[in-house]
Order: C-alpha cells, then sequence, then structure tokens
C-alpha cells in the first residue's frame, strides 16, 4: 500500500517562503517520476513541479520561484517556494507514478497524497 503525506503548507505574506514536505511509505521516489500539483477553488488541478532521475520540470508560472527536490534517504520529496504571490494560493498535492517518465497531466499518476493548504495574502 503506498502513502503519501504532505506537510508545510499554510498562511504567508506575498513575497514570503515556504516549504511543503512529501513522505512516502510504500513507494520508493528514486525509481520513478513524481511532482507537486495545485488546485485553485474552481480550477482544474494542474501541474506546479515534477523530478524523476534526469532533471526537474516546472510550470512556467513557478519557474525561478519553486525548486523541487528529493532525499532519497528519507524517501521525501519537497517544494521550497519562494517569492509567493496570491495567485500562488490553492490545495497543494504530492503526486507519484510507477513509470519514471514525467507526465504532466494528473490522470498519468497513481498514487496521491491528502493534500495541503497555501493561502498567499497581498
Amino acid at each position: 500500500q503506498v502513502t503519501l503525506v504532505e506537510s508545510g503548507g499554510g498562511l504567508v505574506q506575498a513575497g514570503g517562503s515556504l516549504t511543503l514536505s512529501c513522505v512516502a511509505s510504500g513507494h520508493r521516489f528514486v525509481s520513478s517520476a513524481a511532482g507537486w500539483f495545485r488546485q485553485a477553488p474552481g480550477k482544474d488541478r494542474e501541474f506546479v513541479a515534477l523530478i524523476n532521475w534526469i532533471e526537474p520540470t516546472y510550470t512556467d508560472a513557478v519557474r525561478g520561484r519553486f525548486t523541487i527536490s528529493r532525499d532519497n534517504v528519507k524517501n521525501t520529496m519537497y517544494l521550497q517556494m519562494n517569492s509567493l504571490k496570491p495567485e500562488d494560493t490553492a490545495v497543494y498535492y504530492c503526486a507519484a507514478r510507477d513509470l519514471s517518465n514525467l507526465a504532466v497531466d494528473p490522470g498519468a499518476y497513481e498514487y496521491w497524497g491528502q493534500g495541503t493548504q497555501v493561502t498567499v495574502f497581498s
């Protein structure tokens, strides 16, 4: 059984920073593709950042501000978010899949965390 548990969300002023964490059990990040997605009220879930054994991929809206990484020993994935903007407000989800190739479609990921709320106020 695969379980992904996110933490680190919260309320932050615009321009601030947050770091999200995702701890996996029953799944190894090192051998597959994984990433962060977000969903704002009334909008579809969208990819934010993806990572596999090659290099990370970011959506244009966060490139240069967010950094995805993982600790293979702790089996934990992170999303460092800097220079946050009100439009970054959303529920952020950790996701993983059994295959190692990256995919921006949320439907390509078999495993999901419960989500963590990030709210950025101006």
